[in-house]
């Protein structure tokens, strides 16, 4: 196995404006991973790399300042979409609390992003994800990484899927903090509408256009054709906000490549949406370890509501479950007005994180 382990030293000078330019230039597909604003800072970093299906992937370890032994290790888990966390320090303030705290934190990218081999695919199973999350603890614990013998994990929305495996699957997690994490299903359907709420359109505009993505995503799944799903989604296909989502239209090429994969998902019976873990409720029950929960209010992207309702029927009953919920705070934990997609590229609002989440998770972390 190729690892390579080099420590420096490093300098961050990042100012508001900059990574608003740069958040811009990369969109914020999903919202699913967030990149902080920090200025002035500085961590101890190590450029760290473990392998996974014979394919390097690059992460960076940080260690705590003026430690000889960490408190424990916590590893990065992102959300969807591509990732470019090495060179763009991605979840910065995240990563600083924690070392301040005493903890190593570890966070790579994914294959095909950054520094990382291999070819990047958006479709990556969960269950995949979590081997992958597997493979690097593993590394990390053969190398003798300093404080991977107490490793708990950190994850944003699609790692409230990966993490939970992750736990089932790998004895010995010590915690899970969970970050605008996901019930069972698919959330897109409550994104778009949502969104849509937000940017204007009336209820009767809402369901006609919501109504064709689910008429959409039957046909597709149900193995039908190009020509089917084009006559059958008129408004959906105009609407720009959906738009954004496809690299400004749907062709039959890329139709036919998302409906490949697709067709092998199952869907949920009732409501039609896809469902990414199977027997997810069980799955949830038999964690034993720590987990802090937390919510933002406005999250536009994920229903909070109904995750919190199904932490406290799952997770609730067999562990020690907090639960801490953010009256003003997006899917991505900044302070936000509507918790819409366009709200900070279109106002260019200051990325500010809602106060009291760094707090919560070093003082829970203390307690536990």
């Amino acid at each position: 196995m190729r690892v390579q382990l080099m420590r420096n030293v490093v300098m961050w000078r990042v100012i508001e404006d900059n990574w608003r330019n740069i958040m811009k230039k990369i969109g914020l597909f999903l919202l699913i991973w967030f990149i902080p604003v920090i200025l002035f800072a500085q961590i101890e970093k190590e450029i760290f790399e473990f392998e996974f299906e014979g394919i390097v992937l690059n992460g960076v370890l940080n260690l705590p300042e003026n430690s000889t032994e960490p408190k424990g290790l916590v590893i990065i888990v992102h959300g969807s979409g591509r990732t470019n966390a090495i060179e763009e320090e991605w979840y910065y303030d995240v990563r600083e609390r924690f070392t301040k705290s005493g903890y190593a934190v570890y966070m790579w990218d994914k294959m095909g992003c950054g520094q990382s081999g291999g070819t990047f695919n958006y479709n990556q199973t969960v269950q995949n994800s979590a081997l992958e999350v597997i493979a690097a603890i593993e590394t990390l614990k053969k190398e003798q990484i300093p404080g991977s013998d107490k490793i708990g994990l950190w994850g944003i929305s699609r790692a409230g899927w990966i993490n939970p495996l992750v736990i089932n699957q790998y004895d010995g997690i010590k915690f899970w903090i969970s970050v605008s994490g996901v019930d069972d299903k698919e959330n897109f359907k409550y994104l778009l509408s949502e969104n849509l709420r937000i940017n204007g359109h009336s209820k009767d505009t809402i369901d006609v256009i919501v109504g064709e993505w689910e008429k959409g995503m039957h046909i597709t799944h149900s193995g039908g054709s190009f020509e089917a799903y084009r006559e059958a989604t008129p408004n959906l296909r105009k609407n720009s906000f959906f738009l954004r989502f496809t690299n400004g239209e749907i062709t039959e090429e890329n139709y036919s490549s998302y409906q490949s994969s697709f067709m092998k998902q199952e869907l949920d019976a009732q409501s039609g949406l896809q469902v990414y873990v199977k027997d997810f409720e069980t799955i949830l029950s038999n964690i034993n370890c720590p987990v802090l929960a937390l919510f933002g209010e406005k999250d536009m992207n994920v229903d909070w509501t109904k995750t919190k309702v199904l932490y406290e029927n799952t997770l609730g009953r067999n562990t020690d479950l907090t639960i801490k919920t953010f009256p003003d705070c997006n899917h991505n934990f900044f302070k936000s007005e509507t918790g819409g997609f366009y709200e900070f590229q279109d106002n260019n609002l200051p990325w500010n994180r809602c106060d009291g989440f760094l707090d919560t998770m070093t003082d829970w972390l203390a307690e536990n």
